[in-house]
């Protein structure tokens, strides 16, 4: 008799007694399974229903290359039906694409030395025009103290 008195695992279990969840705005962009030593990026192919078949074209030299249906079998019902690439993922305009994390790597190494160069050219450009009497950049020194009264 005792044993009929007790609850069931179904109503006892953390499920019943956890908060319910809050709704929240989808994703515009579902983010893939992640396959190690891959990056993985959505890349333009159209924009306003018009082709960029230049960026698309740019980005495999790059050594994008576009990811199978077959890798993420969790984008199947979300593929575009009248898309130009019947075995990949595009939404939107945007085909996922996938590289080597190295090519990744390097290509932002070449961005960020170009970056290092342009800005070093400006600054001595301007530096060469600076006269001491007005100069273009006034080094700022700002000090504080501690436990000084007023």
């Amino acid at each position: 008799m005792a044993e009929q008195n007790r609850a069931t695992r179904e109503v006892a279990t953390r499920a019943v007694t956890e908060r319910p969840k809050q709704w929240m705005p989808p994703e515009l962009l579902p983010e893939p399974d992640k396959q190690v030593g891959y990056a993985y990026r959505w890349i333009r192919v159209s924009m306003l229903n018009q082709a960029d078949p230049r960026n698309l074209s740019t980005k495999m030299r790059e050594g994008w290359e576009p990811v199978s249906v077959e890798e993420q079998p969790k984008f199947k019902l979300l593929i575009d039906p009248s898309s130009r690439f019947k075995d990949n993922i595009e939404i939107g305009g945007l085909l996922l694409c996938k590289a080597p994390e190295e090519f990744v790597d390097q290509r932002s190494d070449w961005y960020r030395n170009q970056t290092a160069s342009q800005t070093e050219a400006v600054d001595n450009n301007l530096m060469r025009q600076s006269d001491p009497r007005m100069p273009l950049f006034k080094e700022r020194k700002s000090t504080s103290s501690f436990g000084k009264g007023t």
